[in-house]
């Protein structure tokens, strides 16, 4: 297994970035990875088609390119599947639909080791990272390096913010994520999230994950959304998704070949 260099840069205080990905394609990771501007690649499960095989298959891949991986489970699935994303070597977790501070305590407990200290539930899998010689030590740190985000993204969640960040910060949470989508459905507006009306709800979440001492992190489609961003403390990204990039770029070729074969 690769080291956990998204978790060395997090605890250096340095900026992270990072790219989304839906498609299960090993040379995906491998493409992101090669480029060698993005310090993880996000799977977005909860999006996608997969099974445990695919995730052992984006872990190696993510070995190779020596790139680390974090899992966006759905939350119905998400203790099967982020404890199998982990036992295939991913190193970060991102966990949706968060509502209450008890959400976080359950997602606590699916990442971190069950131990007197951590009070994870955790426990021994024999997967990727014990086929060769196990180590109950190495195993334990290495849970406990895991790059644990949370979502706020629900109407609830903003109403129980200050309990949510309370008990994140208790728990070990490194990341919240403002999801302005989901929040923009909770509240039975879904055109909410293109509006400015709710700048000052996400403006709201992003200064108290900051007070509270917790790092935010913003999705943006472009980097010249960033700047605003970064003028609110803003110090970790994650951009663009494989889909949408190879759509945009076929769409791009497509549109300029039919331009310029017109009048053939």
């Amino acid at each position: 297994m690769i080291e956990n260099t998204f978790r060395k840069k997090l605890d250096a205080g340095e900026p992270t970035l990072g790219t989304h990905f839906m498609l299960t394609d090993p040379d995906v990771v491998e493409l992101i990875g090669g480029v060698g501007h993005f310090d993880y690649g996000e799977f977005t499960a909860e999006y996608a088609a997969f099974d445990l095989p695919h995730l052992y298959h984006l872990g190696r891949a993510g070995d190779a390119a020596k790139l680390p991986l974090m899992i966006k489970p759905d939350q119905a699935s998400q203790a099967f599947v982020t404890q199998g994303a982990l036992g295939a070597g991913f190193h970060a977790v991102l966990f949706t639909d968060i509502r209450t501070a008890e959400d976080v305590l359950t997602a606590h407990r699916i990442v971190r080791p069950e131990t007197p200290s951590e009070g994870g539930h955790m426990g021994v899998k024999l997967r990727r990272a014990a086929l060769g010689s196990y180590n109950t030590d190495a195993y334990i740190e290495s849970l406990n390096d895991v790059v644990f985000c949370i979502m706020i993204e629900k109407h609830q969640a903003v109403e129980n913010l200050s309990s949510i960040l309370d008990e994140a910060v208790a728990k070990g949470v490194d990341m919240v994520q403002w999801g302005p989508a989901d929040y923009s459905l909770s509240v039975g507006d879904p055109a909410l999230q293109r509006s400015k009306e709710i700048i000052p709800i996400e403006t709201r979440v992003i200064q108290e994950t900051l007070a509270a001492g917790l790092h935010p992190r913003i999705e943006i489609g472009s980097p010249d959304q960033a700047t605003r961003y970064i003028d609110l403390g803003v110090r970790h990204f994650c951009i663009g998704w494989d889909r949408f990039i190879l759509r945009q770029e076929l769409l791009k070729l497509g549109e300029s070949m039919r331009a310029i074969t017109a009048g053939i």
